[in-house]
């Protein structure tokens, strides 16, 4: 985006990864602003979408990226990595959209895209976390692109259901020893990083150039594809 000449205001709880990037985005003659945010606290992102339109006076479009993983059977899932969980997968994006959507309406034009998952289309043993916090995602941008399209404004959505992309989501993720053993894994991170088949680049551009057909939907990565095609099939024949 910046070297398409676009301003930005990035945000991150990873303070050394925001700053990182914000270095990437520099020097291109665009304006760059940041600061650490936790997205799973609203009152936090509502203030952030003020001080952004107090810094660059108008949002055209939200990227609500933010995203963890638990690795857990329901069995032996704890309460509080559940809530970790959709606090920032589900509620990030909510907060998110909400904080940002009046100020789109306010510059007449811009767009919402709400990061889902292809678990957001096909459900999977040990996630039962993850995939409902991306089916949520997925029917909230969903009903959000549906409500827009009723009351013109200006302002469009998009669900992303990206397949494996080489991101640090699945290093960082919690896993417990329930579904350690389960999964016969002890090492989910390095596993996931061998099946990822698109560079966040690559995932970054497909993005983009959804947001510039205005999409309801896309599929990001040639496993998303696959992932979309089994989600169709009977449930008989898909499990």
């Amino acid at each position: 985006l910046s070297k398409r000449g676009c301003h930005l205001a990035l945000a991150d709880v990873d303070e050394e990864g925001l700053a990182e990037t914000v270095t990437k985005c520099e020097g291109r003659g665009v304006k760059v602003t940041s600061r650490r945010l936790d997205v799973a606290d609203r009152d936090d992102v509502f203030a952030w979408a003020d001080e952004v339109v107090a810094e660059h006076g108008a949002v055209h479009l939200v990227v609500n990226n933010a995203g963890v993983a638990l690795v857990a059977t329901v069995e032996h899932m704890s309460y509080d990595d559940l809530e970790w969980l959709m606090g920032i997968n589900f509620w990030g994006v909510v907060h998110g959209t909400q904080a940002f959507l009046p100020k789109l309406k306010a510059a007449g034009e811009g767009h919402v895209v709400n990061i889902s998952s292809v678990f957001g289309l096909f459900a999977v043993p040990t996630q039962s976390a993850y995939n409902a916090s991306k089916y949520a995602v997925r029917g909230f941008t969903d009903a959000l692109r549906i409500e827009l399209e009723i009351d013109p404004c200006g302002v469009s959505s998009t669900t992303i259901h990206p397949g494996g992309i080489k991101t640090n989501i699945a290093r960082n993720a919690r896993m417990d020893d329930a579904a350690r053993a389960l999964s016969g894994s002890d090492d989910i991170g390095r596993d996931f990083e061998r099946l990822a088949m698109t560079t966040p680049k690559k995932a970054a551009r497909q993005i983009l150039a959804a947001v510039e057909k205005d999409k309801r939907r896309a599929l990001i990565g040639p496993d998303a594809k696959v992932f979309d095609l089994v989600s169709r099939l009977p449930a008989r024949v898909s499990q």
